[in-house]
């Protein structure tokens, strides 16, 4: 019996070890303020180089209609980590944000709450090694910060507010979860070598390399000679003297003078952006230089839109709409790739609605982990496995704040092509059909009012359903 017992006991022990060895490993490209025109595989004419992501894209899925869950970083990054909406915790501005308008913001609950199970919690429970490494915007204290949530090691990633203390790309880096390199080494590119190395030593798997480039974020730095290549670029393609603003107005139908960027020409955000796509490649290259690379799902998004409107405004978003800080498609429509090997087709892609709350419930259907609790995402594996539709009504947007681009409070629900946005200000419920009208020029409100009851609706109900707070009056005057 005991022989029997301890045989039963090894069989089991290495079951497991089989079940384990098998999940595939998961990398996680998550970039901060990338906008959706900024990749090739989304914009052919963009002015910026991204060689190694157009590659990822047609040797994966691109989702043409990928979305951040709000158009602000610390939202998107709760819900990739927990598959819900950042309203039901009002988690609803990045993790410091407090400004006023007419009214004062919604409570703003800023940090991510510590009984969430996250990705990597998951992950980590069914055997996985986990590693972290950029801006993490989840917490203000230790207790909350990646290597307390479910990551073996965290590399960088730490309180909300300025990302690296002395606001510097190039060491001495001034953060305490990265030691500083030589001087002047370039962050994004020491990023991408710590997750390379957390790779080379984790090869046999399974594991979760969570890379969380602090870049394309202001402050806007480079490396010189990429700088320069850009510079040079503007002039062989004729840009200099080439309009590359407007005021809002002009742009966005509303009454403030706001600039917009309108042309994609910076030199120095140009230079960030290759500086990424290309450590993004040399991650790549090493799942394949290990042999993993047929093993290994990988993902890329951004958490909001591109700036646009603000702090230098240095990327266009057009034809879309707005940019981070809005709910128009500009501020919330994302970059979107998935690769699962042997499993989505190269050069697969796939125009259902998506959002950034649904990694957490297909990451885990993938690695073949089962969770109890309720999320909001869905799991896109049908899609991945043969673009076959998922079961989703509608996906809805609450941002109930005033953002530092200018960004107005406001609500949006998308039903197939269709999208509503309510703003809290005043109540005014603007309609846009997106397959005919993907810059949002065109307000259907008026000719469709059955439609918009009816996604207002939906709006109000889930607004209900996840408990969201709303603006609050600012307080009467009252003398000193």
């Amino acid at each position: 019996m005991i022989k029997i017992t301890t045989m039963l006991l090894f069989l089991s022990l290495v079951s497991l070890t089989r079940v384990t060895a098998e999940r595939p490993n998961i990398v996680f490209f998550l970039i901060d303020d990338l906008g959706y025109m900024d990749i090739g595989a989304n914009n052919p004419d963009t002015f910026y180089e991204t060689p190694n992501i157009d590659a990822l894209a047609t040797s994966g899925m691109r989702f043409t209609d990928g979305y951040a869950a709000n158009p602000v970083c610390s939202p998107t990054r709760y819900s990739i980590m927990t598959g819900k909406y950042p309203s039901r915790v009002d988690a609803t501005n990045f993790f410091s944000g407090k400004r006023e308008g007419l009214f004062k913001p919604a409570p703003l609950h800023d940090r991510m709450p510590l009984d969430e199970i996250t990705l990597a919690d998951a992950l980590k429970k069914a055997g996985y090694k986990t590693f972290f490494a950029g801006k993490w915007h989840l917490g203000p204290t230790e207790e909350y910060w990646p290597e307390n949530r479910g990551f073996d090691t965290n590399i960088g990633g730490w309180r909300p507010g300025g990302p690296w203390g002395g606001d510097n790309y190039f060491s001495p880096y001034e953060n305490p979860r990265i030691e500083d390199g030589p001087k002047g080494e370039y962050l994004t590119h020491r990023l991408a070598s710590e997750t390379i190395e957390f790779i080379k030593s984790n090869k046999d798997g399974p594991f979760l390399a969570y890379l969380s480039f602090y870049t394309v974020h202001t402050p806007l730095m480079a490396p010189w000679q990429l700088v320069r290549k850009y510079m040079r670029k503007t002039e062989t393609l004729g840009l200099i003297g080439k309009q590359e603003f407007a005021t809002e107005e002009q742009v966005l139908p509303i009454q403030r003078k706001r600039m917009v960027r309108i042309s994609q020409q910076h030199a120095i955000y140009a230079a960030m952006v290759e500086a990424m796509d290309t450590n993004v490649g040399r991650v790549l290259d090493v799942l394949k230089d290990l042999g993993i690379e047929d093993n290994t799902v990988v993902c890329f998004t951004s958490d909001n839109g591109g700036l646009s409107t603000s702090e230098g405004l240095p990327t266009s978003n057009l034809p879309l709409r707005g940019g981070k800080g809005w709910t128009y498609e500009g501020g919330i429509r994302e970059p979107y790739l998935i690769r699962w090997p042997g499993v989505t087709k190269p050069g697969g892609v796939n125009s259902d609605p998506v959002c950034s709350i649904d990694f957490f419930a297909t990451l885990l259907e993938i690695a073949e982990i089962d969770f109890e609790h309720e999320v909001d995402g869905v799991s896109l594996v049908p899609i991945l496995r043969g673009n076959r539709p998922i079961d989703r009504e509608a996906l809805y947007w609450h941002y109930p704040h005033y953002s530092n681009q200018g960004g107005i409070p406001s609500g949006a629900i998308r039903m197939g092509d269709w999208k509503l946005i309510e703003r809290y200000e005043d109540g005014q419920l603007h309609l846009y059909n997106l397959k005919n009208d993907i810059g949002e020029k065109t307000d259907l409100a008026v000719m469709q009012p059955n439609r918009v009851a009816s996604m207002k609706s939906k709006l109000h109900a889930w607004y209900k359903e996840v408990d969201a707070k709303f603006l609050q009056p600012k307080d009467p005057w009252k003398p000193e």
